[in-house]
Parts: C-alpha cells; sequence; structure tokens
C-alpha cells in the first residue's frame, strides 16, 4: 500500500465537475486540506494531509481520477507540483503576478509629510503601481534612523489617499503586526528577518499580501521553506524578493542572484520580485539591473526612489533621483514588451 502525506491529484481532463467534488470531499473526509487549481485541459487537487498517511492507491481508484503524484520536496504548499499554476496576488486594485509588471517605489525610510507625499506623487507620475516605504527601520547600527514608527505609517495611509498606490512597508516583529496591518496593503519581511519564525506565523495568520525578501546569507531552500511558514496559515498572498545575497565582493552592497529569478520561478508558483537597490547599493547599476531582472522573468521589481538622495536619512546612495526613475520606467517598458510582459 502507497501512502503520502502530501501530494497532488491529478484529474482525468474529461473529470466532471461531480467526480472533481466527491474527490474532493473524500480527501477532506480523512482531514487532509485541499487545494484547487483548475487548469484549461486538467485540474489538479493539492492535498496536504494532517500527519496522517494518505492511502494513494485508494484515492487513485476513484472515478475521474488519472493518477496521483507524492510531493517529495521540503517545501510543499509553494512548489510548482502542488500548484502548477502561477500564483497572482491581489493588491487593493493591483495584481502582483500574471502578465502584467509590478514596480514598487519610494523612499527607504519616511522621513516627513512633504517627503513621502511628493515622492508619491512622483512614483505615481512615472507610472509606478505601489509606494514603498519604512516606519520601522532594522539598522545595523542602534544609532541609526529607526523609522518614524505609527507616525510613518500614518503618513504611509494619507500618501495612499492622495496617489491611489497601494503601500508595501516592513513589519519587524510579530507585536507589530497588527499595528502595521491596519495600514499597509503589503506587509514586508526583511532579509534580516526570513527566518523569523515567530514573526512568519504571525503574518501569516494576518491573511494579508506578504512580501517575503531572501536571507542575506540564505539559499533558494531556505527561502521557499520561509515562504511555507506563511502559506501553512492558508495565506496564499506570498511574493518572493530576490535582494542579493553576501558574497566576498566588496564593490556592491551585496551580490543579484540573477540566476535565482528562473530558478525561483521553476521550483515555484509564487511571483517573484526584484531589488535593484539593495542588491547593489548604488544608484549607477540599479538601472541596469533593474532591466535585467526583467529579462531574466522575474514579476517586477522594488526600488528606492528620494526626492533628495543627497539629505536622505537611509540608503540615500542607492537611491534614484525622480528623473531616473522616469528613465527606469521608460527603459523597462521596452524591455517587458520584448519578453511578453507589459507595464
Amino acid at each position: 500500500m502507497s501512502t503520502e502525506n502530501t501530494l497532488v491529484i491529478v484529474m482525468k481532463p474529461d473529470a466532471s465537475v461531480g467526480q472533481i467534488a466527491n474527490v474532493t470531499a473524500r480527501v477532506q473526509q480523512i482531514g487532509a486540506r485541499v487545494h484547487l487549481s483548475e487548469g484549461e485541459e486538467q485540474t489538479i487537487i493539492g492535498v496536504i494531509g494532517n500527519g496522517s498517511p494518505i492511502n494513494c492507491e485508494q484515492i487513485q481508484s476513484l472515478a475521474g481520477v488519472e493518477r496521483t503524484v507524492p510531493i517529495t520536496r521540503p517545501f510543499k504548499l509553494a512548489s510548482r507540483e502542488f500548484h502548477p499554476q502561477d500564483t497572482v496576488v491581489p493588491v487593493n486594485g493591483l495584481q502582483v503576478g500574471g502578465r502584467r509588471l509590478t514596480v514598487m517605489a519610494g523612499p527607504c525610510a519616511v522621513e516627513s509629510r512633504e517627503q513621502i507625499l511628493e515622492t508619491a506623487r512622483i512614483v505615481k507620475a512615472a507610472g509606478g503601481h505601489a509606494l514603498r516605504g519604512g516606519a520601522f527601520k532594522p539598522r545595523t547600527s542602534p544609532y541609526s534612523f529607526q523609522g518614524m514608527g505609527e507616525k510613518g505609517l500614518r503618513l504611509l495611509a494619507e500618501a495612499r489617499q492622495v496617489t491611489g498606490l497601494p503601500i508595501i512597508t516592513e513589519v519587524i516583529s510579530p507585536e507589530h503586526v497588527p499595528l502595521v496591518t491596519t495600514y499597509a496593503d503589503i506587509l514586508q519581511i526583511g532579509a534580516r528577518n526570513m527566518q523569523n519564525y515567530a514573526l512568519l506565523h504571525a503574518v501569516g495568520a494576518a491573511q494579508r499580501p506578504v512580501m517575503l525578501k531572501r536571507g542575506m546569507m540564505s539559499t533558494i531552500e531556505e527561502l521557499l521553506m520561509a515562504a511555507e511558514y506563511i502559506l501553512s496559515h492558508g495565506n496564499e498572498r506570498v511574493i518572493l524578493c530576490e535582494r542579493g545575497i553576501r558574497t566576498f565582493e566588496k564593490y556592491t552592497r551585496n551580490t543579484l542572484d540573477i540566476s535565482a529569478v528562473p530558478l525561483l520561478k521553476q521550483l515555484s508558483h509564487l511571483p517573484v520580485i526584484v531589488d535593484p537597490s539593495h542588491a547593489t547599493g548604488s544608484w549607477e547599476l540599479v538601472i541596469p539591473v533593474a532591466r535585467a531582472a526583467i529579462a531574466a522573468g522575474a514579476d517586477g521589481i522594488i526600488v528606492e526612489v528620494h526626492p533628495n538622495p543627497a539629505e536622505a536619512l537611509s540608503d540615500g546612495a542607492q537611491s534614484l533621483k525622480p528623473e531616473r526613475f522616469t528613465e527606469l520606467m521608460a527603459s523597462l517598458d521596452a524591455i517587458a514588451t520584448a519578453v511578453g510582459r507589459t507595464l
């Protein structure tokens, strides 16, 4: 007898609605969770057991079932086998993933009402889709600017009201999740917190879109396992972010793993965003690296934009001036067309 705890059930192309419903019901009767993925030609039923083994032969004998396929990868819910179709994450009128690319832009940190409103208008005018900005800033030095806290969140919400742009901001601790969720459209998990499991559980339970950044010394599998924590709460709105990893190279802030983009798209159904600002640490490199990310298959980018980078309280060296962000958007449009995408 073949048994598994996680598998996909591939239905026959001519399986009826009734047969699909019957298989789903039978699986749920044994206490397993079900995820239905309806493609153009076939329906796939993803099954996550409750710890007890599932009898594959028994499932395969049901009417309409073509075969069962066990999922052997350590990441189950994030795997392409479990969910063959690309996931598109809805965010307050925006969709992350799919044919249309997403550009998130804004300052590293919210510094003042004037700064964030001006930046939001710049991002909107250039064609950006979401506004980024940090209210809580985990910094290497305890003496660096740590963000404006809830006041910064209120300013981000005001910028959204003025421009209509959804906002993405970082949450750095489990106890902050309810507060940040009150204001943000997307919760960002920073690289330093990728394996903060209490925080991953908290944002998963919040049932809000989450962008998960790859840790600076983390493998692809570790990133996907971190995503699994969020997905395990039934929160399917997870966005992966490649932001560069730490290597021996000194000329850039990090080393962008461009191969991670197509690899993540191969292994997982989750959308992938690239952060060329943190990957390079230099505004001169942001535009060419952003172009490379889109050419490699990324679903979008997140970049830092500031009205006056020389006076930025955080990461001014990697922030684009307004005119350079406009230049970036124009160049991405041409690349998007070349790879069958659109802005």
